[in-house]
């Protein structure tokens, strides 16, 4: 492992830059680094997540998605460096299919709610749509790969249907979104 932190602040920050991890300084409030600072609330999130009582195979898939959103960041911190794969996209299609077939068809909008564990994933699933949103910016400014942005999508995607799974393993069920309650 590369270098310890023995010493948490160093005031290098304190003039509204912080350092890549190639050593570059840009702005704090540049698209980089609001890219892979969602990416690490996104992780948060799921840290949050697993806080709640969760069904085994849920939890393991969560704890190996927060290692690769970590080497996400990792990828858009350093610029030219590559972490994340078409294997680990794969992998996250392969999880999404494995939960989203015993699934019944949607018929109607869900609403963020279902129990805690699923309302956290709803939760999760919306701050990874954000550092996807970011991550697209940042890309039409500089370079990034796109297995990055692919791997943010398909991981909302795989986030609202273990949000899905979630709520009917709780037995409060999904919350749908009830269109009809307003006449014109």
């Amino acid at each position: 492992m590369g270098n310890r932190l023995s010493k948490i602040y160093t005031r290098t920050g304190d003039d509204g830059t912080t350092g890549l991890g190639d050593g570059t300084r840009i702005a704090k409030d540049s698209a980089r680094v609001s890219a892979y600072g969602t990416v690490d609330e996104a992780n948060s999130a799921i840290g949050l997540l697993l806080a709640a009582v969760l069904p085994a195979d849920v939890g393991a898939l969560l704890t190996t998605i927060q290692h690769q959103l970590f080497d996400l960041g990792g990828e858009l911190c350093i610029p030219g460096h590559a972490a994340i794969f078409d294997a680990d996209i794969t992998a996250l299609e392969q999880a999404l299919d494995r939960y989203n077939t015993p699934l019944p068809p949607l018929k109607d909008f869900i609403l963020p709610g279902g129990g805690e564990a699923a309302a956290r994933c709803h939760v999760a699933r919306t701050v990874v749509r954000r550092a996807e949103r970011e991550t697209v910016t940042l890309a039409r400014h500089d370079v990034v790969r796109p297995q990055a942005v692919h791997y943010l999508n398909r991981l909302s995607d795989l986030l609202f249907v273990l949000a899905r799974v979630l709520a009917r393993a709780s037995g409060h069920g999904e919350v749908l979104w009830n269109h009809a309650r307003r006449k014109s």
